[in-house]
This record gives structure tokens, C-alpha cells and sequence, in this order.
């Protein structure tokens, strides 16, 4: 029976969570002998189902840090106590998520024998870490047995060296089989959608005065945020400010997004930069046409402009207007570009993908 680790700062709500647990899952369901191990102290429950035969274990060292000799000493206790539960659980592979939980799996398991997995899950060329962790990234990434990354954009990150060790593997889409013709029958012909945590780096601000100028050409249209994050309530403000409180919902987190995306008829995503995002590929497999900034990260390689979705230049809010003027105005067109939006879940399969993963675990 194979026996893998999976390590992440916690199981909170995010796309790279919502693929750990699917990934636990699915080994789970094949017989393997899975246990995620998490950072947090496990007071809030993960928000994303494991199976029962997963093994979930908070540690409970996450946390911050006031100064850098504490940083120093907690860090020590998280290597040392990661390193002890990993031993307990005598895997065959252990994969880690994130930047700087990876630096801590790396460290705690040298010299243990088994084979160690680095995740990066977003585009490391916008998202910094600061010049130690940075340091101390290259430094780990040099001792694991493998680099996995979601897309070509951000394998290009990585020194030559580097990249003869890293593999790219997408995120998987999951999508429940009756979902298409549920969103046939139930949609709004009126409705867009938005999706992702309430940060700077959604770019919702942007999306709120974009909808803004559209208002008046088109009265009955109205925008769904879905997420939670720490600009709720500025994001709150700008809606109330531009008069778009009756038009713009904001439900917060949600357990199943696809209930959303079936009431919908376009997706619009403004990041300053992504990993591989699985709200996006959601979409798309629901049937949406979607508009999106051609931000940094893996959009190039799941959207082909003009044909399965509209990208439009980072910065130009008045391409963004009129390629969601457009789309809200032609149905046909809509209609168009979300049946060759469907073919990710095929591209991007669970299957497909659990396939990559088992190869480089095997």
C-alpha cells in the first residue's frame, strides 16, 4: 500500500487547499494510506471534505512571529515538530504546498530517506516572499527530489538548473456530471459572476467600476462576488458608492461555488496575477464564457483568445469594458464561446491529472 504526506499551512478555503483535499481524497479512495498533515492548531474545521480513511493532524505551529529571534525559534519547533510526525507516518512520498511550507518540509525530512515533493501554487515571478524566504526557497528547492509548478509561465521562474527537476502539472477540474444542463435551465440571461478572496490581487475594485460604466447600457445586469477576505469591507464601500448596492451581491464564502456559477451567464476575473486558478477552469467547465486580464501566471494556457474566452491587456480598463459590453450584449456569441469553454474539464481532467501525480509519487 503506497503511503503518502501531504503538508500545508492549513485547510482553509483557497484553490490550493480545495486540491490538496482532492488529491487526499482520491488516493484515499484508491487504498493508499494518506495523511495531511497542517500547520494550524485545528480549532476551525477544514473547509474542504476529506475522506474518512484520510489521516488529518494539525501540528498547531502555525502563527506569527513578533520579532526575528522568535521567527528564528518558531521556525526551529516547526522543523523539529513536522519532522517527528512525518516519521511516525513512514511514507513513501511526502508533497508540501506553498512557498514557505515547502522550505520547512525540505528541512525537516533531510537525512530521513524519503522521497520529498515541493509544490509552488501560484506564479512566482508576482508573488514575493521577501529576500530571506526567497534565499531560502532556492536553497531548499536544490535538496527536494522534485519541483512541481502549474504552469509553464512559472517553471520559466526557475534557474535552468532547477527547472532539469521540476515538472508542471495543472490543477485538476472537478465538476459533477449534471452541472451543464442545470445551468441551461436555471441561469440568469443577466447575471455575471466573480470569484476569489477579497485581496488586492483579485482586482475586484477594478470589476466594480468596470460593472460602474456599463449600468445605464445595461439596467437589468446585475455581478455576484463570491469569497471572503480582508477588503470586504472597502470593497463594500466602493459598491456603495457607486451606487450599485441593488445590483451587486456579495454572499461570502461558499461551500459549493457550482450552484453559483449555474445561476450565472458570464465569469469575469481581474487578478494581478494567478497561479492556475481553479475558479477559472470551474467556469469554463460549467459552460461560462468567460473575460479575463491577461495577468501573470497559467491564463495563456487555458484560455486561447477568441475561442474559448475574451483576455484583455492588464491595465486597460477600457478593453475590459467593452469585452464585457460585448458579451453582455450578444447572447449568441456567449453561448459560443462557453460550449468550447467546457472542453477543460477534459483537458484538465481529475483523471488526467491524478495520472501526472501518481508518476512522479510512483
Amino acid at each position: 500500500m503506497k503511503r503518502v504526506v501531504l503538508v500545508i499551512s492549513s485547510l482553509s478555503p483557497g484553490g490550493a487547499e480545495r486540491v490538496l483535499a482532492l488529491m487526499a481524497n482520491y488516493w484515499a479512495a484508491a487504498g493508499w494510506a494518506v495523511t495531511v498533515y497542517t500547520l494550524d492548531d485545528g480549532t476551525q474545521p477544514p473547509f474542504f471534505d476529506l475522506d474518512v480513511a484520510v489521516q488529518h493532524r494539525p501540528l498547531g505551529i502555525q502563527g506569527d512571529s513578533a520579532n526575528i529571534i522568535v521567527a528564528l525559534w518558531n521556525n526551529l519547533r516547526r522543523i523539529a515538530v513536522l519532522r517527528k510526525a512525518v516519521l511516525q507516518s513512514r511514507p513513501d512520498t511526502v508533497i508540501s504546498f506553498g512557498e514557505k511550507t515547502n522550505v520547512v518540509t525540505v528541512l525537516a525530512t533531510l537525512g530521513l530517506g524519503f522521497k520529498v515533493i515541493v509544490s509552488e501554487r501560484t506564479d512566482p515571478h508576482a508573488h514575493k516572499i521577501g529576500r530571506l524566504w526567497d534565499g531560502l526557497r532556492w536553497w531548499a528547492y536544490a535538496r527536494a527530489d522534485l519541483i512541481v509548478v502549474q504552469s509553464q509561465a512559472a517553471l520559466c521562474y526557475f534557474l535552468p538548473e532547477f527547472r532539469r527537476n521540476a515538472m508542471v502539472i495543472p490543477n485538476p477540474v472537478a465538476m459533477p456530471s449534471a452541472l451543464y444542463s442545470e445551468r441551461e435551465t436555471g441561469s440568469s440571461p443577466s447575471s455575471i459572476i466573480a470569484v476569489g478572496r477579497l485581496s488586492q490581487e483579485k482586482g475586484f475594485d477594478l470589476l466594480l467600476r468596470t460593472f460602474a460604466r456599463l449600468t445605464t447600457l445595461h439596467p437589468e445586469w446585475t455581478l455576484t462576488i463570491v469569497g471572503e477576505g480582508p477588503l470586504r469591507s472597502k470593497l463594500e464601500a466602493l459598491r456603495d458608492s457607486l451606487n450599485l448596492a441593488g445590483r451587486v451581491s456579495m454572499p461570502g464564502l461558499v461551500k459549493n461555488v457550482y450552484e453559483y456559477l449555474a445561476r450565472a451567464s458570464l465569469f469575469v476575473m481581474t487578478s494581478e496575477f494567478e497561479g492556475f486558478p481553479n475558479a477559472l477552469c470551474e467556469a469554463m467547465a460549467c459552460g461560462l464564457p468567460v473575460v479575463c486580464v491577461d495577468c501573470p501566471g497559467g491564463i495563456r494556457e487555458i484560455i486561447k483568445p477568441g475561442e474559448n474566452g475574451v483576455l484583455v491587456q492588464r491595465g486597460d480598463l477600457d478593453a475590459l469594458a467593452e469585452a464585457m459590453h460585448r458579451l453582455m450584449s450578444n447572447a449568441t456569441e456567449r453561448q459560443l464561446l462557453g460550449r468550447r469553454a467546457m472542453d477543460v474539464s477534459s483537458a484538465f481532467s481529475v483523471e488526467k491529472v491524478m495520472r501526472m501525480w501518481e508518476k512522479v509519487v510512483q
